[in-house]
């Protein structure tokens, strides 16, 4: 009987050590199925992270690409379809033409001489003006001496022969026509534009390439005389002066190989006078289809004069046999 007992109370406890072993081992099994499912967890966020950032930072570098991308094609669009006037005297001229202003920049502060003039009469237009410190408008400039001022204006209309020609016919005058063969410097075109204007030529012919064109350093030479100029951008030289000639032109040439003086010369009635380059001169072309060359008397060692001098020694005898 006690035997009976007794081994009852061994099966007991070792259903009881059996039972707590059990336990620990389930327990076990449980935390190391967590520890596993926390470090699967870790892992997949430390994944997610990792892709979320690279999405991250490829979406930054595409909205980087974008951004520039937009800003390069809103300068293009400026570039495209804006110019801008620089200087007082350019700016009155261009404000006084009636033509379009988009818009009006000034010197923030600077309220000297001929600048409220500028003011009143772009307030008077409704021309929006912006007042910007000396450094931005420095940035701004294409010309080293704008004058605290710059005009934001569309680009420049060039027009067709047939329009200066128009032109003298509207003014019942024979037409007198400057021909312009590659000419490359803005300040000598500003000029030549600026003589032509106050001597009362009708139009002015350059060509596309290897010519300097209408930009703001030209208005600026020019003072404002671009604004009142007609100035007509053709292919080819040749075909203009062929086309000239057929309406009845003469076209006078220059050279410094010519045998007569331009004062010797009738330059009156519908005339077309032909500048050539700074350096190379008239090209063999366009040289032989005029119908004549006149020279410059020069005494000094040098033996050429600027373009835009030899223009305006040329047009103002013209004019000076036109009215005398």
């Amino acid at each position: 009987m006690a035997n009976n007992i007794e081994r009852r109370k061994n099966t007991r406890r070792n259903n009881e050590r059996r039972g707590n072993d059990r336990r620990e081992f389930d327990r076990g099994t449980g935390d190391r199925r967590k520890l596993e499912r926390r470090n699967f967890e870790r892992r997949e966020n430390k994944i997610g992270d990792k892709q979320g950032k690279k999405f991250s930072q490829n979406n930054f570098k595409a909205e980087n690409i974008t951004k520039k991308y937009q800003e390069k094609e809103k300068e293009t669009v400026e570039e495209k379809y804006s110019d801008q006037i620089e200087g007082r005297n350019a700016v009155i001229e261009l404000i006084e033409s009636g033509k379009d202003i988009n818009k009006l920049y000034i010197t923030k502060g600077d309220r000297t001489g001929s600048i409220n003039k500028i003011i009143a009469m772009a307030k008077e237009r409704k021309i929006v003006i912006v007042e910007k410190d000396k450094q931005q408008m420095e940035k701004m400039a294409q010309t080293d001496n704008y004058q605290g001022v710059i005009a934001i204006v569309p680009p420049y209309e060039y027009c067709e022969i047939e329009d200066i020609l128009d032109f003298a016919k509207q003014k019942d005058e024979s037409p007198f026509v400057l021909i312009l063969d590659g000419i490359e410097d803005t300040h000598n075109l500003g000029a030549i534009i600026r003589t032509a204007e106050t001597a009362g030529v009708h139009g002015i012919i350059i060509p596309k390439r290897r010519s300097a064109q209408v930009n703001s350093t030209v208005s600026k030479v020019a003072c404002g005389a671009v604004e009142y100029m007609k100035i007509a951008r053709v292919n080819n030289i040749n075909d203009a002066i062929k086309k000239l000639k057929d309406v009845g032109l003469w076209i006078c040439g220059t050279a410094v190989d010519a045998e007569e003086y331009y004062f010797n010369h009738n330059l009156t009635g519908p005339i077309g006078i032909v500048i050539g380059n700074e350096g190379k001169g008239m090209s063999d072309l366009v040289k032989k289809n005029c119908d004549f060359l006149v020279k410059i008397p020069v005494r000094g060692h040098v033996q050429s004069l600027n373009a835009s001098v030899s223009t305006g020694i040329i047009v103002y005898e013209a004019v000076k046999q036109r009215i005398f």
